[in-house]
């Protein structure tokens, strides 16, 4: 039987403008924006809606915006009547993992925008402490680019971050470390290899800072079980169990994203229609990438809505 998968986005994917049109359209969206801006304390409406987007690029904003972007679209979706809200699985790219758990019934949109706050703060402050960077790398093998990264580890701390789709990966690291896997990468022939701007080193050692403060805020909320599973980005295997997800967002913060085999273990488990609830369309083209005869749509603006509305 033919299942659908919602996937939410992670950090990337915003854009100046994002949610200003749900929030004028859809009360239930209206009403996350403002809750999200009672929690934060700082104005995430004004920043999403009018940027600057140096503002809105940076780490403590970024992640709030796209989770908070991502539950709205969902919240939407809730309002309406007959078979828009049918989904089987959910699962999020880094950060919309987070979204994605809320979706599910893991844990409440304030409980989850409480945590995200701690670990965007935490994210960006390592980023800050010490200096790392991420680069892109298309037409190589995971298990080459494994070996790559092990090998360039004697110049600084370089991993994969992000296994994104066939031929496409991510890796970060120490600025040294990642260079010598970016030369190491270009030898053995990759079709592209470019470094990326970001603020600090995401899914690698250097972001162990985060961990602690993230843990803590965990620790202090109830994250349920659900009958609808979450496949996690660290093992790429699907959960129902609210502690045993507890940890795996612990352990997301200084590990690699599976997304790759993430949607096919989704295809593998039925899923044959997924939809992206969220600002961009990042995830529907690498879901494209990654199997072909699948139906992928995004849906993140009023005007997509009111299609299905």
């Amino acid at each position: 039987m033919s299942k659908t998968a919602f996937v939410f986005p992670g950090q990337g994917a915003q854009f100046v403008g994002m949610g200003k049109d749900l929030y004028e359209h859809y009360p239930a969206a209206k009403k996350l924006y403002d809750r999200a801006d009672e929690i934060l304390g700082f104005a995430l409406t004004k920043i999403s809606f009018e940027g600057p987007e140096n503002d809105l690029k940076q780490t403590r904003v970024t992640q709030p915006a796209i989770f908070t972007h991502s539950v709205a679209v969902f919240e939407v979706l809730k309002t309406f009547k007959g078979s828009a809200l049918k989904f089987d699985m959910v699962a999020g790219h880094s950060l919309g993992e987070y979204s994605a758990l809320v979706a599910a019934g893991f844990m409440s949109f304030e409980d989850a925008l409480n945590v995200v706050k701690v670990r965007a703060e935490g994210m960006q402050n390592a980023g800050e402490q010490q200096k790392g960077t991420m680069a892109a790398v298309m037409g190589l093998e995971m298990n080459v680019l494994e070996s790559i990264c092990a090998e360039a580890s004697s110049a600084g701390i370089v991993q994969c971050a992000n296994f994104n789709s066939p031929g496409q990966i991510v890796i970060s690291g120490s600025v040294e470390g990642v260079q010598a896997a970016m030369a190491k990468a270009k030898e053995k022939g990759a079709r592209m290899v470019k470094e990326l701007v970001v603020s600090g080193a995401f899914h690698s050692p250097l972001m162990k800072p985060a961990v602690e403060a993230v843990k803590k805020k965990l620790d202090a909320i109830t994250v349920r079980d659900s009958s609808i599973p979450v496949y996690a980005n660290v093992t790429a295997k699907p959960v129902t169990s609210g502690n045993t997800e507890k940890q795996l967002l612990i352990d997301q913060i200084t590990s690699p994203v599976r997304w790759q085999e993430t949607v096919e273990n989704m295809i593998a488990d039925g899923a044959s229609v997924f939809y992206e609830l969220g600002p961009g369309n990042v995830l529907q083209g690498l879901i494209k990438r990654i199997h072909k005869s699948v139906t992928a749509e995004s849906i993140g603006k009023a005007e997509e809505l009111q299609k299905l509305g």
